[in-house]
């Protein structure tokens, strides 16, 4: 049965990105948006973009975010007869989906019904076996020992996947190459499956050498109509977490597409779906398997809009007042090509750990055929309380190769300063020859892994950087040059000897004021040297060679120089850089501010290099500190539970020669 109900006023129970998604199309269809805020946002773009926000606690997500009482009643306080939750957070419970239909909101979204049938991935996994869809070799059941998890990981023959029953977005999942592996693996994933989903049941599946995540975008609604928007390639990823989505997925057929759509249609009515979901499948060869329905609009949503032309969140709503879809399969097309970048504040080079911080340069590139969906504004701080993710990077074209062209134009004309980003590491994915050739599949990155190291630091930007710390000493700019290093004489060309700091190791450069130009020499090195600025932007010329470089100061007195999709942060230091102490080493620091989950050894237990001594989380992100060499833990300075900042000496090891 269906019913038409007019939204007057949506509430977006989220924040971020997804909140301003959701309110730019509420507005344009005339509908009232409210926004809801823990303290940590209260200057967030979504606040300042509601029609109306309300306050819901402090700023741990489980007393603002994921509280269902704080929400219902924002609703009810400002006259909200809708919400949307986005994606995350409350987006897929059933319980919050059931109290919204008791309190006469409008869930945008599929019925509770809907949610708890994929919400467990064994029971998914058996509703999908009734209906015929193929699956993964596994278990699904609900013995959950470890004895007998282990027992049926032998059967299926290693290497075998663990994965969280309620889980999402990489969450309680490890790859277990070797049953030596299993029980610590095991321990991990269900320990993070219970932070993450409350819930630590876990599946077993076969783990698939070559595969290729192809997911499928479906729309059901009140009427009993079905379709499906074509699909999207999500395989480049890293923790199992998707960075790099792309619509179509390359290389497939016309009869394949039609299978895995009409396939993802039937998994969405076997369970009597309605509104926006993704059916998920891995793709072997011509051969595709099941792996989970998200009962919700998908993070890459935006590439899908990009080669349909059609507005998915319009779609959600047009379906929660109970109207029939706006669109039959055979009226759907798909043109060219388009790219999502997740844009995440953290260190692809230290174990993509996430980084926290202000954001004190965030600009975006523009054009006909870029969008950006962000919820940051220059100068907020990213938080350790919610995912990393700063922004989406989505690009569209005739074709995929001038689409990836144009994402590879779009990174380079990002510019974020204050935290660490993963913009140089997407870049040299978007490089790989393999990538260009769309030669994809989910481990593309651990494949690749040496590939894309960082690009080694070019000297060629020794000058460049030399040329801006040089005439930011004759101005107010920066501190001017201490008096040791200034070497200026009378009748003389002015000289200066200037320190310089970049990329975690320092050079001296010795500059000579000649004329209109610098003279600048590092080692047996030298380099004729001017330009000029305007703005932000420098204009340069080396031995000749004219080039344009994005040049920032930062806050810090020093800069950022932005080349190829790589940012170079460089300052002006003595030329003493200082020495780190040795019980400082960087396996017992904290790598990010984050909360201490579990302490894994004993004081004074003998340990050998690379043992996991500590575990810490951030950012829903798990992270072992692991022993610098062998030897043992002296003490440790902190417990569960405890929440520590980034630098901070978690314990005290000794080595053995000691």
């Amino acid at each position: 049965m269906s019913s038409t109900a007019t939204i007057t006023k949506l509430l977006i129970a989220n924040r971020g990105e997804i909140a301003c998604r959701v309110m730019r199309t509420a507005q344009q269809l005339q509908i009232n948006t409210v926004a809801v805020y823990s303290d940590a946002d209260s200057k967030a773009m979504h606040v300042a973009m509601a029609d109306e926000a309300v306050a819901i606690g402090p700023a741990p997500a489980s007393q603002s975010y994921l509280d269902q009482d704080k929400i219902i009643n924002a609703a009810k306080l400002c006259g909200a007869n809708a919400i949307h939750p986005g994606y995350g957070f409350l987006s897929e419970n059933a319980t919050f989906a059931r109290r919204c239909a008791e309190e006469g909101i409008i869930f945008v979204g599929p019925p509770a019904s809907a949610i708890d049938a994929m919400g467990s991935k064994s029971r998914a996994k058996q509703i999908m076996q009734a209906a015929n869809v193929p699956l993964v070799p596994g278990y699904h059941g609900d013995e959950q020992s470890a004895d007998y998890l282990l027992a049926e990981a032998q059967k299926i023959g290693f290497p075998v996947m663990l994965k969280a029953a309620a889980g999402g977005g990489g969450k309680g999942m490890r790859q277990v190459m070797q049953q030596s592996e299993f029980r610590s693996a095991l321990e991990a994933a269900k320990r993070e499956s219970m932070a993450s989903f409350g819930c630590d049941i876990m599946l077993v599946e076969k783990f698939l050498t070559q595969p290729r995540h192809v997911e499928i975008q479906v729309f059901c609604d009140t009427h009993g109509n079905g379709v499906y928007l074509f699909e999207r390639d999500c395989s480049v990823q890293r923790r199992h977490q998707k960075i790099i989505e792309e619509a179509p997925a390359p290389g497939l057929s016309d009869s394949l597409r039609r299978q895995m759509g009409e396939s993802a249609v039937a998994a969405a009515k076997a369970i009597d779906y309605v509104g926006a979901g993704t059916v998920e499948f891995l793709l072997d060869g011509d051969d595709f398997y099941f792996m989970e329905m998200n009962t919700r609009l998908q993070v890459e949503h935006p590439v899908t809009e990009m080669v349909t032309g059609e507005d998915l969140v319009a779609w959600q709503l047009r379906i929660a007042s109970g109207q029939p879809l706006p669109k039959h399969q055979h009226e759907l097309t798909c043109q060219g090509h388009a790219f999502e970048v997740r844009l995440y504040a953290e260190d692809p080079d230290n174990d993509f750990l996430p980084s926290t911080g202000q954001l004190k340069r965030l600009r975006f590139a523009c054009g006909d055929h870029i969008r950006i969906d962000t919820g940051f504004n220059e100068g907020d701080t990213v938080s350790v309380h919610y995912d990393p993710m700063l922004a989406k990077l989505i690009t569209w074209a005739d074709n995929r190769e001038l689409a990836r062209q144009h994402m590879l134009y779009c990174l380079e004309q990002t510019r974020v300063t204050g935290v660490t980003t993963n913009i140089p590491f997407v870049h040299r994915v978007l490089q790989h020859d393999d990538f260009a050739a769309a030669r994809l599949t989910t481990h593309f990155i651990p494949q690749h892994q040496q590939a894309l190291q960082p690009k080694a630091f070019d000297k060629a930007l020794l000058p460049v950087m030399a040329f801006c710390l040089y005439h930011a000493g004759q101005t107010a700019a920066s501190p001017p040059l201490p008096p040791e290093l200034n070497h200026w004489r009378m009748n003389h060309q002015r000289q200066q000897i200037i320190p310089l700091a970049c990329n975690s190791s320092g050079v001296v450069l010795n500059v000579q004021h000649t004329g209109d130009a610098l003279a600048v020499s590092h080692e047996q090195q030298h380099w004729q040297v001017s330009g000029h600025w305007q703005d932000e932007h420098l204009t340069i010329t080396v031995d000749g060679h004219t080039r344009q470089y994005a040049v920032h100061p930062d806050n810090d007195g020093g800069w950022v120089l932005f080349a190829e999709g790589q940012a170079w942060p460089f300052s002006q230091q003595r030329p003493d850089f200082g020495t780190h102490e040795d019980s400082l080493d960087g396996a017992c620091l904290a790598p990010m501010n984050g909360t201490v989950v579990k302490q894994l050894v004993a004081v004074n237990e003998a340990v050998t290099k690379g043992t996991a001594l500590l575990v810490m989380e951030a950012m829903k992100m798990e992270h072992n500190i692991r022993a610098p060499a062998d030897g043992h833990v002296a003490d440790f300075f902190f417990d569960a539970g405890d929440m520590v900042d980034g630098g901070a000496v978690l314990l005290e090891f000794t080595h053995a020669e000691e």
